[in-house]
């Protein structure tokens, strides 16, 4: 709260992935929930957008994605060094559910499947998609 006061963002991205087998992105999705309804009065936040992404287990549905952001192979590259940047996400992961993939060629295969739904249903062809879902402020499914 004391660094969103801070800061003032317009825009906030968490991973709104509940199904994440070791349960980080549960937790820390319900501390800027909770955050937020802390700040939800505030001037800068009447402003402020929330936007969920899902992590390597699961995406959104495509009638659920509000925001569709197109990667680029360049972006996709990138987006995967970043991934690296976190020790948890190197290698195995620590709590990989069913999936023996490593945590960057999940995330890799959801983008780039959405990207090849979104082209049959007629859209821009793209190298992969990143969708994201607008947090409509309620606390349900934290």
């Amino acid at each position: 709260m004391k660094l969103l006061r801070e800061l003032k963002p317009h825009q906030i991205y968490a991973a709104g992935d509940l199904a994440d087998p070791h349960g980080t992105h549960r937790t820390c999705l319900s501390a800027i929930f909770r955050a937020c309804q802390q700040v939800r009065t505030d001037d800068w936040y009447q402003h402020c957008d929330v936007w969920l992404y899902r992590g390597a287990w699961l995406e959104w549905e495509p009638d659920e994605i509000e925001m569709a952001v197109p990667l680029s192979p360049a972006e996709v590259v990138r987006k995967r060094v970043a991934i690296f940047k976190h020790e948890s996400q190197k290698d195995r992961a620590l709590f990989p559910g069913s999936d023996p993939r490593e945590f960057w060629q999940r995330a890799e295969e959801r983008n780039s499947a959405t990207a090849r739904l979104y082209d049959a249903l007629g859209l821009a062809e793209y190298q992969a998609i990143e969708g994201f879902v607008r947090w409509d402020g309620s606390l349900r499914g934290e």
